[in-house]
């Protein structure tokens, strides 16, 4: 980063746009045809990012934009080229959004160097800001986050998520199929929440022990990775590996939980 002082720019630019939105919510009928929702979810993004470039194009006049296409998976296979850039989800959760349910969030992750070095997930139906600066800590408006430090499964929230990858000719669906089978059989509590970003702040943040996901999800992932990370937890694929720009899956947790999760 520039300098300290361009931290609190940023969170004051991710409210500023949330509130807009949470002022909207449910205000609008549900979208009932593909144009219809395929119209609002480019109305949000418009309108989230015309926002965010405003208020930061001073204090970052020559950090480019890359838009996170969740639908591209070869993309998501490695950084953008440029050394410094935003990356943004406009919403995080926005099919929620316009189905009137919680579960929606403003996520903006700048990248140097090819990873993450700031990432920032309001949520503004809680009035809840989590951002993360790399070697420096991860936050929950203003207060210092850690992961769980359950030790029994049985007490413990497991959950589960998949993207958008074509599944037609792979085992996804199977792969998918036995790690919630396996979720089911050895941890307490599995649920499927939906925004990615927000489940792994939870994680960072202590409220879900573990994150698993069995497909490649990287622009969902990238803002609550930061954050889990700083917060203590292991960023590891399903079968174990240090996770890396590219992986073809997650397992998120605390280091004795995902140690435990490996076993079984």
């Amino acid at each position: 980063m520039q300098n300290q002082t361009n931290f609190q720019v940023i969170l004051d630019a991710v409210r500023k746009i949330g509130d807009v939105f949470l002022k909207d919510y449910k205000q609008n009928p549900i979208p009932q045809t593909m144009d219809e929702l395929l119209e609002k979810l480019d109305d949000i993004d418009t309108l989230c990012l015309t926002s965010l470039k405003q208020d930061l194009l001073i204090e970052f006049p020559d950090t480019p934009w890359h838009i996170g296409d969740e639908f591209d998976t070869d993309s998501q296979r490695k950084p953008a080229s440029q050394d410094e850039y935003w990356l943004c989800d406009a919403m995080d959760g926005a099919i929620q959004y316009l189905q009137h349910i919680a579960g929606w969030t403003i996520n903006l992750v700048l990248i140097r160097g090819g990873k993450p070095v700031f990432s920032v997930i309001y949520d503004p139906l809680a009035s809840e800001m989590f951002w993360a600066i790399d070697g420096e800590g991860a936050f929950m408006n203003g207060k210092m986050i850690r992961v769980s430090q359950k030790n029994d499964l049985s007490v413990m929230l497991a959950v589960f998520d998949y993207g958008h990858q074509d599944k037609s000719d792979n085992d996804l669906n199977e792969k998918i199929g036995a790690t919630v089978t396996k979720l089911i059989d050895n941890f307490g509590i599995v649920r499927n929440y939906g925004p990615h970003g927000l489940q792994l702040a939870y994680v960072g943040a202590g409220r879900i022990d573990l994150f698993i996901q069995e497909d490649m999800d990287t622009y969902n992932w990238i803002a609550g990775l930061l954050i889990a990370k700083e917060s203590g937890a292991e960023l590891l694929t399903t079968t174990g590996e240090m996770w890396k720009w590219g992986s073809e899956s997650l397992l998120v947790a605390s280091k004795r939980t995902a140690e435990k999760y490996l076993e079984l």
